[in-house]
């Protein structure tokens, strides 16, 4: 069993013995992130063969930047609502060293292409309070928005450029956890955003250690992994991870 399933089956073991709660006032949190993942795996969009992003397209590691907005309220039954946007496009210009295919067109070895990987998105995330206190326990429903593209064009033969549209709408199951440590103003935690159905699998999952002030400004860090691994989705298999270290800056109040 994962890290991941583990802290999901004990916060669930935990909401079950208590009410959701409710905010006694309304909170608003803003935050800004910046994120520099590895970035590794593969796509296909049939049965010849998958594009590596390494050693077929030439990716590195990236920076990407993600804004934030969180709402909560004392209503009860009504869920809180966040929001949260990732830039994720990539892009790089490669010579091949072997052939590959994509959306049914062959390129050869030594051929020069540009290549563009753009899995960004937006996450509108519906969550109630479980725990409110020094121990902070959310548990809701993330629908991660795709609205980006995988392309692969020939610098020498523009009628061989081939590019998908990313469309595609994913719930996830949404799990967020913080503890506070008295006295301090630090904190650490874990937001978990994942779905296993079939021969798909998504996980978003970040691991942190934070301060905030007593006026609401905040900061944290730590570690974020977001792994996607889609079949025949918009018509493209994938097998991808995004991994590294990330620093979010925020204001609460």
């Amino acid at each position: 069993m994962t890290l991941t399933r583990k802290v999901t089956i004990i916060a669930l073991l935990m909401g079950a013995t208590s009410l959701p709660v409710s905010a006694d006032f309304v909170g608003l949190n803003i935050g800004a992130a910046q994120w520099t993942p590895d970035l590794s795996g593969s796509f296909s969009t049939d049965t010849a063969g998958s594009v590596n992003l390494n050693s077929d397209l030439g990716y590195a590691d990236q920076t990407s930047t993600a804004l934030s907005v969180s709402f909560e309220h004392p209503v009860p039954l009504i869920p809180n609502v966040k929001y949260q946007g990732f830039d994720l496009n990539n892009s790089s210009s490669s010579t091949l060293s072997e052939d590959i295919t994509f959306d049914g067109q062959i390129y050869s070895a030594s051929t020069d292409i540009n290549s563009t990987l753009d899995l960004s998105h937006n996450d509108i995330v519906l969550y109630y309070e479980l725990l409110d206190n020094w121990i902070n326990l959310d548990v809701g429903l993330d629908l991660k928005k795709f609205d980006g593209k995988v392309s692969i064009n020939d610098l020498n033969d523009s009628a061989k450029d081939r590019s998908i549209t990313v469309d595609e709408t994913i719930p996830l199951l949404y799990l967020a956890a913080r503890i506070d440590l008295p006295f301090t103003g630090l904190y650490v935690g874990a937001n978990i955003q994942q779905l296993g159905v079939g021969d798909n699998s998504v996980e978003d999952t970040t691991l942190m250690i934070g301060y905030e002030s007593s006026f609401g400004l905040g900061i944290e860090g730590g570690i974020k992994t977001f792994t996607l691994e889609l079949n025949d989705a918009s018509d493209l298999n994938t097998n991808l991870q995004y991994d590294g270290v990330y620093v979010n800056g925020y204001f609460h109040f």
